[in-house]
């Protein structure tokens, strides 16, 4: 039996042939956002222009959702955009980087422009304290060009040739015909990056069998939060306010021993006076 997830690759794969027959182009992206936690998404979104919808005018109503849902994808199938075009917004939440990793293997397939992509979160010291690390590696390219997005079983039936001959029909190279994009938002600061963009972290695959290094490294800080500053800012406050109090007290102890050592001496001399037998004292 095929498996959901095949199932699903298969959905996707019409939705590009319709499009590759209709000798037009099509943009494909896979973008992953990744929480602190480790959990996110996968948005697998698929884009057709309006001289897409001319050539084909019933390509909205010939791709079946439904495998993608039993696949555990989230979609409200194919919609109209506002340039006349067509798209389809497919989402996938995953709770840990090993899912992630797993979803984006299906979305790929075995030898799908995705390889051997891993997504990583390890926690633990570092420099400046706690702080958790993630890491994305593996690769992007298309070694059988556009066979490259087709099901096994699909291309033991009809070959590879229906989009090869298609593409060249229309005059066009692979990369002519279809782009295709994966993008990454990896929660704090990127220390090292393969990308091309890094808002987010973007690589463009090419269909050419140009291999792209997909490698990104970010750092999140614990105890860097706004949170933990706030509470920071107040200890030093309290801190101040305590050296502050012990200072002033301090000063109001000794100017009052200043006061009473002045009426002491102040009683001594009128007392040395009387003594003496000074006019003033016996007066």
């Amino acid at each position: 039996m095929v498996s959901a997830a095949r199932r699903a690759r298969g959905s996707i794969v019409a939705l590009l042939l319709a499009v590759l027959l209709a000798s037009c182009r099509i943009d494909a992206s896979v973008d992953v956002a990744v929480d602190e936690d480790g959990s996110g998404t996968v948005t697998l979104t698929v884009r057709a222009d309006e001289e897409v919808v001319t050539a084909a005018p019933g390509l909205a109503q010939d791709v079946r959702v439904d495998d993608l849902r039993d696949a555990g994808w989230s979609t409200d199938g194919v919609e109209a955009t506002g340039d006349g075009g067509v798209e389809i917004v497919l989402v996938r939440p995953f709770a840990t980087p090993e899912e992630a990793t797993a979803v984006l293997a299906s979305v790929s397939g075995p030898d799908g422009p995705l390889q051997d992509v891993v997504l990583e979160r390890a926690a633990g010291p570092g420099d400046a304290g706690d702080e958790v690390r993630f890491r994305l590696s593996g690769a992007g390219r298309v070694d059988a060009g556009l066979a490259s997005f087709a099901d096994p079983e699909l291309l033991a039936v009809a070959g590879a040739t229906p989009y090869a001959d298609a593409v060249a029909a229309a005059g066009l190279s692979p990369n002519q015909a279809v782009g295709l994009t994966l993008r990454v938002d990896l929660p704090g600061t990127v220390e090292e990056t393969t990308a091309t963009d890094d808002a987010p972290l973007t690589w463009p695959i090419p269909l050419d069998g140009t291999p792209v290094e997909l490698t990104s490294t970010s750092v999140v800080g614990e105890g860097t939060d706004v949170w933990g500053i706030a509470a920071t800012v107040a200890l030093v406050a309290l801190v101040a306010w305590c050296v502050a109090s012990v200072v002033l007290i301090a000063l109001v102890v000794a100017a009052r021993r200043r006061r009473r050592l002045r009426r002491l001496a102040a009683q001594r001399a009128r007392g040395d006076a009387g003594a003496d037998g000074h006019p003033a004292a016996r007066a």
